[in-house]
């Protein structure tokens, strides 16, 4: 027993460890200060950040696309996972098909599809709308913080989808019958008795989204950057990455040390929520049986509308747009002259041998880091929700702090580490073992709020029956806590696949010619001004994972309420 206890506590330590010591580098670069007498230590660039207006100009822009996005993400997700979960909604699995693609576009490509659909002068819709309304006051600027944070938040929305689909899933309908039992109506009983009852799976959902919008780099990018509308990831790239002067690691730094003082505030936010975990347990020893709200002809219709307006909305107009200008030498407005124009020119001239490279790497991460992340993550999560064990809140809450941190701050840290301190001892730099071992660091903040929301929802009256009983800690988690949580092992298995896939920002300072992936090879084209090509390497990426999301479909299906059979 004991053994088994210690070797949870150190499956969980080891990451735990690599993620403090990966994140005391900035900091301790923010306070290094190299001057001709040498080097020493100081708040340098703590002032000069703090004493800059444009860093106050930055905040603002930050906090509001970080705000639009939860708003927009939860908005779609949300009530998507009520529909999907709580009812009886017919062919669930294309619901389930429908919210998987939006995690299989990149961030930066939806970008990039939004910036041709809401250009200020050359976007679709914008040209549509000025030449019906004959005025230049019609025109969507998509180039400002709350264009940026709905466009955020469109893309983040399959994430507090899936966040909040394990909660309902496993909420009690028996409570919600006695509401209705007491003459309290579907809307009141919703707002009063299952809102309440899933606060945890929306606060960790609206956490864990908030602290994209500080980190997020992909749209703020493609969307801000060159229209000089600064976030904190863009504006700390612009500080490792200048067109002149020297790169300012040590503004780079203090803004990780920032964010990371901040995601510490919403952690603790999280935390004390947490400690009540036990007044949302809804899922106990006695007669727990999951039940779906029946739905009439209307609401079906209704519930369709809901989630194909997202779907439009969310996936299918930015994915257009791509496939549109992959059949083009340059982007042109739909036309008779622009489709006499189609051709395949671009898909003949992709680097094909360097996109089956980063199409085989990028495999490689999803199969083994979804495995690896879910691994460590059941162990923290068991140790924080399920032990006593002394400083298990400390534990959690470094698990947490790789989300809050900007992916190039993290990665920088990463290459630092390899280039300097193993290089000699385990050269590690320049493989696909550097990027997966930062991947995995990276998605154990998603790992551990999935599972602790889910942990939380199961008495611990079950396990506790099974060591009465004499069973190991091990077994107990083989036989009672992971059958329960499959349904959210499976989900977080396929959708920290989906992350990995379309990963950028950390890969993007990690990667070489011996390590790249599908989402360098495709934002390399981007970069050297290759649109048509880099929407012609993203559509084929998304064929690429065809076969994946017939296995998400296939396995969503029967996680569907009732359709799962063990």
């Amino acid at each position: 027993m004991l053994n088994q206890r210690s070797l949870v506590i150190a499956i969980s330590l080891v990451p735990a460890a690599a993620i403090v010591g990966l994140l005391l580098i900035p900091l301790w670069i923010s306070v290094r200060v190299e001057s001709d007498a040498g080097v020493s230590f100081g708040l340098r660039a703590y002032y000069a950040l703090f004493s800059d207006p444009f860093s106050y100009r930055t905040l603002f822009n930050t906090t509001v696309f970080s705000a639009v996005a939860v708003l927009t993400a939860l908005f779609f997700g949300v009530p998507s996972a009520w529909i999907v979960e709580r009812t009886n909604l017919p062919h669930k699995g294309l619901s389930f098909t429908l919210m998987t693609v939006g995690l299989l576009i990149p961030g930066f490509l939806s970008a990039m599809g939004w910036v041709f659909l809401l250009h200020p002068r050359i976007g679709l819709v914008n040209v549509a709308l000025s030449s019906v309304l004959s005025a230049e006051w019609a025109r969507i600027n998509i180039a400002s913080p709350v264009g940026m944070g709905f466009v955020q938040g469109l893309g983040l929305a399959p994430l507090a989808f899936i966040m909040v689909a394990a909660t309902f899933r496993s909420t009690n309908p028996e409570l919600e019958e006695a509401a209705a039992a007491h003459g309290i109506g579907f809307i009141r009983s919703l707002i009063r008795v299952t809102l309440p009852l899933i606060f945890p799976g929306i606060l960790a959902a609206g956490i864990y989204i908030l602290t994209i919008g500080l980190a997020a780099f992909e749209v703020p990018a493609v969307i801000g950057l060159s229209n000089r509308v600064f976030t904190f990831s863009t504006y700390l790239y612009t500080q490792v990455h200048p067109q002149e002067g020297a790169p300012r690691y040590d503004l780079a730094a203090a803004f990780g040390v920032f964010t990371m003082a901040v995601a510490g505030l919403l952690s603790w936010a999280y935390f004390r929520v947490l400690r009540q975990g036990h007044r949302y347990a809804v899922v106990t020893g006695r007669s727990y049986r999951p039940r779906q709200v029946g739905l009439t002809r209307g609401g079906v219709w209704l519930a369709w509308g809901f989630l194909g307006f997202y779907f439009v909305l969310g996936q299918l107009l930015p994915l257009l747009t791509l496939l549109w200008s992959s059949f083009l030498r340059y982007f042109q407005l739909p036309s008779a002259a622009a489709f006499a124009n189609l051709s395949l020119v671009n898909y003949r001239g992709l680097p094909w041998p360097h996109l089956l490279d980063g199409l085989w790497n990028t495999a490689v991460l999803m199969i083994s880091v979804s495995t690896l992340v879910l691994l460590v993550s059941l162990a923290i999560s068991w140790i924080v929700v399920r032990s006593k064990a002394r400083g298990r809140f400390l534990l959690d809450a470094v698990a947490f702090l790789p989300h809050a941190v900007p992916g190039i701050i993290f990665a920088l840290s990463a290459a630092y580490v390899a280039l300097f301190l193993l290089r000699d001892f385990v050269p590690i730099y320049g493989t696909v073992f550097l990027i997966m071992a930062v991947y995995i660091l990276e998605r154990t903040s998603f790992g551990t709020r999935m599972l602790n929301n889910a942990l939380a929802q199961i008495h611990p009256e079950l396990e506790e029956a099974g060591q009465v009983m004499g069973i190991s800690l091990l077994r107990r988690m083989a036989t009672i806590l992971i059958p329960l949580l499959l349904p959210a092992l499976v989900n977080g298995w396929l959708w920290i696949a989906l992350l990995t896939y379309r990963e950028l920002t950390i890969a993007s300072l990690l990667v070489t010619p011996a390590n790249v992936t599908l989402p360098m090879v495709i934002w390399g084209l981007w970069q050297t001004g290759s649109f048509a090509r880099a929407a012609a390497a993203a559509t084929m990426g998304l064929i690429f994972m065809t076969p994946f999301i017939f296995c998400y479909w296939f396995f969503g299906r029967r996680l569907a309420p009732g359709g799962w059979q063990a």
